[in-house]
């Protein structure tokens, strides 16, 4: 198994336990403020938490926090930008043929970040995430700020990628019909914590 999440809870997190095998996605429903983001940071290593997280059977705990979210990569609603200039925040230079099917210009790569629209943000937070090659992607509504088109764009590259890099996906979205199309496994998550649906 890829990803093994076993009775994960913490501040804000309700109780959730679910296992993802190369390939999967899992599709992450519930209320706003049921804990969604504060899950997807805690997988991240980002918040504290207990429970069991396991990359390729490794614990969270037995790798440094930067090579964990190295391997586990956290696409945030609100993605971070610290630097003047797009290419400053990128490990390296993303495919042509990933701007091109989010319909992103290669002019963006020295373009300065205060001219971004938040469109163009959180597609170029995509791919930043993407060149990382991670193992585990963890979304939190990445299709949010995106009209349909590009929205479905952002959907039809990530999933390729979690299929050609043998990865795995945890995708929150408000979305039942991105969730509907994308989903191998759907969280639905309450106060009491999370009910899994879906092939084991």
């Amino acid at each position: 198994m890829l990803f093994e999440v076993k009775d994960l809870q913490g501040a804000n997190v309700p109780p959730v336990s679910f296992a993802l095998a190369a390939g999967q996605v899992l599709a992450v429903r519930g209320e706003s403020g049921v804990g969604k983001s504060q899950m997807l940071r805690a997988l991240a290593d980002l918040s504290p938490h207990e429970g069991e997280i396991r990359l390729i059977g490794t614990e969270q705990q037995a790798m440094s926090a930067a090579e964990w979210r190295q391997q586990v990569v956290l696409v945030p609603a609100e993605s971070g930008w610290w630097a003047d200039r797009v290419a400053e925040h990128f490990a390296t230079r993303p495919p042509a043929t990933w701007w091109e099917r989010l319909r992103l210009s290669a002019a963006l790569w020295d373009a300065p970040v205060e001219r971004l629209s938040s469109g163009e943000r959180q597609r170029l937070a995509v791919l930043r995430a993407l060149v990382l090659e991670p193992r585990v992607l963890l979304l939190d509504e990445p299709t949010a700020n995106l009209d349909q088109g590009n929205a479905r764009a952002m959907a039809a590259l990530l999933l390729d990628y979690v299929e050609e890099h043998d990865a795995a996906a945890v995708w929150v979205s408000h979305n039942p019909d991105e969730i509907a199309t994308q989903e191998h496994k759907r969280l639905e998550i309450t106060a009491e914590g999370g009910v899994l649906h879906g092939p084991v």
